[in-house]
Order: C-alpha cells, then sequence, then structure tokens
C-alpha cells in the first residue's frame, strides 16, 4: 500500500519516511570552499506551504539534469534538520543576515570595480522601489559582469528592473549570495513586469546613469576622464596604416569585429587565479610571478578576431577581462557550462562566444607587427555618434 501524502507544515525531524507532492518553485546550485557542489531547492506543496531541500554532492550526477523549475515531483525520505545556517529565506521586511527576493529599478550605477589583480569585479547600484525607496545593491563576479553586459548592449534602452533572488540583506545594503542567487533583468516574468507597468512613464523611459563616482573608479582614479585615459599615449591611426608599423605601438582606432580566427589552442588557456598570467602546464599546480600559490587553475579568454574597415582586416586578441565585460560571464562560468553539457573540446567555439562578433567599436590595442597582430587593452562600444564605456 502506498504511504499517504504528507504536508510541509506537518514536517518534523521524528522521522525521515515523509512523502511530499509538490512543485518546484526555485532551484539553484551551491559550490562550498573545496569546490564541492550540491543542488538547493525551494518546493510548495497543494497548500501553499514552502520549504527548503538540500540534495547532496553525492546524489547530483542522478538529479541536476532530471529538476526543473516549475515541475512537480514525489519526494521520498530524507533527513530533517533545522534551519540553522547563517542565512535564512523569510516572507516580509528585511531582517540582518537573512535572505530576500528583492526587486528594484536602478537609478543609479554608484560604482564599478574591475577585474584587476587582487580585486573582484563588483558593480554597486541603486535600487529604488515603486514608492521612492531606495537600498543600495552590490553585484559581484558574474552577476556584476551580467549587469554590465545588458547594461552596455545598446540594444536595452530605457528602465532597467532587476530581480535579484536569495539576496542578502545586512547593515542596509543587498549583496547576491556566492552561489545561491539568480540575477533577472528586464526579463518577461509577471514580478518584473508588473513592476514596470506600476512605474511612472517617464520613468520607464529612462535608462540609469553613471555617477561621477564610479566613471572614476572605472579609471582607477586618474585625474583623466575616461576618453583621455581611453586615448592617453596613443596614436589615432586607420587600420589600413597597421601595416605599415613595425615597431610596438599604442594605437586608438575604429572597427568592427568580423569573424573568429581559430587558434590551434582553442578560446580560452589556463592561468593563474589572481592574475591573468598563463599557467605553465595547464595539469600541474604552481607557484604564480604574481606570488599567488595555484593549486586549480581556471580558464581565462584568450580569442582572435579578425576585425575590419572597409576594405582593410586585421587581427585582434581579446583578452579575459573584456571578453568577460562584453559577453557576461567568465571563462570559467563558460567552460564548466559546456563540460556539463558533455563538451569539453577547448576547439568547439560556444555559441554564446558569437555576442563578440558584428559590434562596431573603438579600440586601444597594442600593434605587435612582428607577430601580424593587436593585442586589444580596451574597447568601447560605438552607438551612433556617441560612444558606451565597457
Amino acid at each position: 500500500m502506498s504511504r499517504k501524502v504528507d504536508s510541509v507544515k506537518d514536517i518534523n525531524d521524528s522521522k525521515e519516511t515523509w512523502r511530499l507532492a509538490v512543485r518546484i518553485m526555485d532551484v539553484w546550485s551551491v559550490v562550498n570552499n573545496k569546490g564541492i557542489e550540491h543542488l538547493e531547492m525551494i518546493v510548495m506543496d497543494s497548500l501553499g506551504d514552502q520549504i527548503q531541500v538540500l540534495i547532496r554532492h553525492d546524489h547530483l550526477l542522478k538529479w541536476k539534469e532530471v529538476i526543473k523549475e516549475n515541475m512537480t515531483c514525489i519526494i521520498n525520505n530524507g533527513s530533517v534538520y533545522n534551519n540553522d545556517f547563517q542565512w535564512k529565506i523569510l516572507q516580509g521586511k528585511c531582517k540582518t543576515d537573512r535572505l530576500e527576493d528583492i526587486i528594484g529599478a536602478v537609478s543609479e550605477i554608484n560604482h564599478i570595480q574591475s577585474n584587476t589583480p587582487g580585486k573582484k569585479v563588483v558593480v554597486s547600484v541603486v535600487l529604488k522601489d515603486l514608492k521612492g525607496n531606495c537600498i543600495n545593491c552590490n553585484l559581484w563576479e558574474i552577476y556584476g559582469l551580467k549587469f554590465l553586459a545588458y547594461y552596455n548592449d545598446p540594444k536595452n534602452n530605457g528602465v532597467i528592473v532587476i530581480l535579484l533572488t536569495r539576496a542578502m540583506v545586512k547593515d542596509g545594503q543587498v549583496t547576491n549570495a556566492w552561489s545561491g542567487s539568480k540575477l533577472l533583468i528586464n526579463e518577461d516574468i509577471p514580478e518584473i513586469q508588473d513592476f514596470m507597468s506600476k512605474l511612472p512613464t517617464n520613468e520607464q523611459k529612462e535608462k540609469p546613469t553613471q555617477s561621477a563616482k564610479s566613471l572614476s573608479n572605472r579609471s582607477g582614479g586618474s585625474q583623466y576622464s575616461p576618453v583621455e585615459r581611453f586615448v592617453h599615449n596613443a596614436k589615432c591611426m586607420s587600420l589600413s596604416q597597421f601595416c605599415k608599423i613595425i615597431h610596438e605601438t599604442l594605437c586608438v582606432t575604429v572597427a568592427t569585429t568580423l569573424k573568429f580566427v581559430v587558434s590551434k589552442y582553442g578560446w580560452f588557456y589556463y592561468g593563474c587565479t589572481r592574475c591573468s598570467s598563463k599557467a605553465p602546464n595547464p595539469q600541474k599546480a604552481y607557484e604564480c610571478s604574481c606570488g599567488q600559490k595555484v593549486e586549480q587553475l581556471i580558464p581565462r579568454y584568450k580569442i582572435e578576431i579578425y576585425v575590419n574597415n572597409g576594405e582593410s582586416k586585421y587581427r585582434f586578441v581579446f583578452w579575459d577581462s573584456e571578453c568577460a565585460a562584453i559577453l557576461g560571464m567568465t571563462a570559467e562560468f563558460m567552460h564548466n557550462s559546456m563540460v556539463e553539457n558533455g563538451e569539453d573540446d577547448p576547439m568547439v567555439y560556444p555559441n554564446e562566444l558569437e555576442m563578440l562578433l558584428n559590434k562596431k567599436m573603438a579600440f586601444r590595442v597594442k600593434v605587435q607587427p612582428t607577430f601580424s597582430q593587436a593585442s586589444v587593452e580596451h574597447c568601447v562600444l560605438c552607438v551612433l555618434s556617441t560612444t558606451k564605456f565597457i
């Protein structure tokens, strides 16, 4: 005889033979500091009660590709634990040291920290709710890169509404959880569309601006403006003039990305976790010249692309930080996603890399005539008569 279905509200630690009929409301992957991954879910029964469910690492392979959001399922058996984690999922008003789902319109970008040695990417924005209340929101690593990729895409105009799930609320600020959060930007889901519809008409058309503070942060606190920094000590030259350069030269030029130059090493290399230097042996741990002891190497972008301007064409090498800013994801994240889908050949260029093509940009490059190539130091998307800094 089959066991009867239990209710979420009746769950306690008196037994493990529970049977739940639930809908999976949300599911996410968590990786601890030892690199061990497990899944966590929020499930809801027919009475509307919710509970958090954890799928351990040793069951991950069996269930990771099966479990999807909004699917219904029967959960049989499981250990029951008290929620004694530092971060808890709650309904209602924000409380310190809690996880919340946060939605708001981005009113300003007040800080951007680039991926530099010893520092991680972080984008700090001001979120405003429908009552005009504001809160600072810090988006770290891939969350910040995803936001920048959306913001810098010339196709995206008007207000930016974000929904950050399982956000950490502490000391009057919001930040993403390292593995558990999801960042949804202007997506076609009821929560975001309902929020947008309630905004004043003039605010629906306004794209958030970068504060003077954020622009100075992007330029490393220099006395130069972003434009002055971009062209500093560089020669403005057309692409057709590159073939006449004899020595390594810093240049600024405008060109359109055309197609990939398929390298014999593929689209990434294995490098240091702190700086962008290449590992001497991708199979072995080593001590980098920056002083970092690297136990587990990470993939970093190195992508060669033909660019053109009129009849002129030249080979540009795009490096890790510029690619990550445009694509909105790190090379490590993209590589891991491919491996999860059964593809580990570095010669296979994932579809997401196509976002690098057919873009007209202003480039700051180091022309290297010995190799008949130019190494990209910085690039700026061209939008009509203006430019937008990446």
